[in-house]
């Protein structure tokens, strides 16, 4: 159903009020709201008062030993354990309509078994209250890591997140 319902959106088809009721109990909160067109979601705009996306992918990888790992640019590691606002597009970890463990990127996600970045732009996000899933971007405050050896291969981390303007 999933992958029908994720056709159905990107085609532009408009589900009945019935088959999108029972989507809504098979998929919970994750199936988008009615009139959502996913053409119309554009990246997003850099605000001077929010961490850049843009400064996020100063990062490359280097071989060490018998494995690649991240190297920031020292803008980027100066901003290990600082506090940080950043606008992202929610990816959830969990079931239900509020998270408090998912991903940001910078691009809102057109697949869902698609990445819509690598880890340079993939921050993942715990946060001190449950978050509402939105397919709109959200803005979070919250402690800033770089993650040098992370071996789940993400490269940052948003902890004791809050959501905010």
């Amino acid at each position: 159903m999933n992958l029908l319902l994720s056709i159905l959106v990107v085609a532009g088809t408009a589900l009945p009020a019935a088959a999108l009721a029972q989507a809504q109990n098979r998929l919970g909160e994750h199936v988008p709201p009615p009139g959502f067109d996913p053409r119309k979601i554009r990246p997003l705009i850099e605000r001077k008062d929010l961490l850049s996306w843009k400064l996020l992918a100063e990062v490359e990888l280097v071989r060490r030993k018998d494995r690649y790992v991240p190297r920031f640019s020292g803008n980027v590691a100066a901003l290990d354990r600082k506090e940080v606002k950043l606008q992202g597009f929610m990816y959830p970890l969990q079931t239900g309509g509020r998270q408090t463990h998912f991903l940001l990127w910078p691009m809102p996600q057109t697949c869902a078994f698609c990445m819509p970045g690598g880890p340079e732009n993939t921050v993942e996000v715990r946060s001190k209250q449950p978050v509402k899933y939105t397919f709109e971007p959200v803005v979070l405050t919250g402690r800033f890591e770089v993650l040098k050896e992370e071996p789940t291969g993400i490269f940052y981390r948003l902890s004791d997140a809050v959501q905010s303007d």
